[in-house]
């Protein structure tokens, strides 16, 4: 699949089924997220990827479908960084490109994290001095939503709003 073809059909995905995601694959995954733009090339990133369905069960609190997921990427940024939410996006759009390219489905998870980002830091071990960002969960998708998306008409302006 092309990249243009993956943007075009990749959708969050928040059911998943139960089968493990290789470590190979989360690395690509990570790996991705690694690579993504970052301003003045910061790069003020660190990814916790937790498969320990135990582990995973602690997310619950921040949403219970994430307990479905096979794993669960935590995206840690460094607020000292100018642009760290900006450079988080990219990675977390990179990491959920990379997912939908080796067939898993993934999504992205940061306004219900805001409520327990400490419960999650804490979880994790991330130092008090680093924000725990978003979680991604991963995994084979047991559905594929089709949310209807507005027409490109709706958005493109030309030259002027």
């Amino acid at each position: 699949m092309d990249a243009l073809e993956m943007i075009r059909t990749r959708r969050s995905v928040r059911r998943y089924k139960d089968e493990p995601i290789p470590k190979e694959h989360l690395q690509t995954i990570v790996d991705a997220g690694r690579l993504a733009a970052s301003g003045c090339n910061h790069q003020p990133w660190h990814f916790v990827v937790v498969t320990d369905k135990a582990m995973i069960g602690n997310f619950r609190a921040v949403n219970t479908w994430i307990v479905e997921a096979s794993a669960v990427i935590v995206v840690v940024m460094d607020p000292k960084s100018r642009w760290w939410v900006e450079d988080g996006a990219a990675a977390i759009q990179n990491m959920m490109l990379a997912s939908k390219a080796l067939g898993y489905g993934s999504c992205w998870v940061e306004g219900d994290i805001l409520e327990f980002e400490e419960h999650v830091k804490s979880l994790m071990g991330v130092p008090a001095h680093l924000r725990a960002m978003a979680l991604v969960p991963i995994g084979v998708p047991a559905e594929t939503p089709h949310p209807k998306k507005k027409p490109l008409k709706a958005v493109l302006h030309w030259e002027k709003f």
